[in-house]
């Protein structure tokens, strides 16, 4: 990621379709989780990056208290709003950038980061937040894609991805975007040094399998514009175009308006102080 820098922009106007585009991660996740670290409602949660708190309020039910942390005002407020919904009142959503961590904070039993580890100054957040960490806590680095599958499954047609993708370049050109800059290589790799570095030792891996899901129209329409690289403000005044002819797409390729797909697998790195 040379070159880019972040902004503010880089998941605007994304947050109110995030929650419905993004399939949710599977309750497994935290079963596996509070099992490896004998979880049992103590403690606090940090979940750096936190998004619209698809993590925090799965995870939530674990500890005394859960923060959710994200730069995005919008993302929190939608966050805000589902915690309401689902009547989790152990959380509590702070807007700071990740890089301004300890910010405060206090002391956590788990910190993790799901989706949102490569937008950030990834070797000082690390560091930090080792120094965040309870005695025996841990760090879980969540490698997901939950925005779309890998395979056919079930009786209806698979999400025309590739096609999606060709008209989000028609609309906005062939370097993806991201904020106010571009990603030509895409986004970073190589986290396992940047753990070792900052002092961690691990990880211990859980590997969670794809599931099967059904998807309609509304929900793949809004999968795409969760994407930092076709997040509705890059659209401009071209945006209710797009969204006619990717609605236009979606219904060609499946005039039931039903979708089909395997979800890929998830892996967890749990890392510790």
């Amino acid at each position: 990621m040379a070159g880019w820098e972040w902004d503010e922009s880089l998941y605007a106007g994304s947050a109110e379709h995030y929650a419905r585009g993004r399939v949710a991660y599977p309750p497994e996740l935290a079963d596996r989780l509070a099992s490896l670290l004998r979880l049992d409602g103590s403690g606090r949660l940090l979940d750096v990056g936190c998004g619209p708190g698809s993590l925090t309020l799965l995870l939530a039910g674990h500890f005394a208290e859960a923060i959710g942390l994200d730069a995005d005002q919008a993302m929190l407020d939608e966050a805000r709003r589902l915690a309401v919904r689902v009547g989790m009142d152990t959380t509590r959503w702070v807007r700071r950038r990740a890089e301004d961590l300890p910010a405060g904070l206090g002391a956590f039993r788990l910190v993790t980061f799901a989706q949102s580890f490569h937008w950030l100054d990834r070797p000082r957040v690390a560091a930090t937040v080792r120094t965040m960490l309870d005695p025996g806590g841990a760090c879980a680095h969540v490698h997901a894609t939950t925005h779309r599958g890998v395979a056919a499954a079930g009786t209806h047609p698979r999400p025309p991805h590739g096609e999606i993708d060709e008209l989000v370049r028609r609309y906005l050109g062939p370097v993806r975007r991201a904020g106010r800059g571009v990603l030509p290589e895409g986004t970073a790799g190589g986290e396992a040094e940047i753990y070792r570095a900052a002092g961690f030792t691990g990880p211990d891996r859980l590997e969670i399998p794809g599931r099967p899901v059904e998807r309609d129209i509304d929900e793949l329409v809004a999968a795409v514009f969760s994407l930092s690289s076709s997040t509705p403000h890059l659209f401009g005044d071209r945006r209710d175009a797009f969204e006619a002819d990717l609605r236009a797409l979606l219904v060609n390729s499946s005039p039931s308006e039903k979708f089909a797909e395997q979800m890929c697998g998830i892996a967890v790195d749990v890392w510790y102080r």
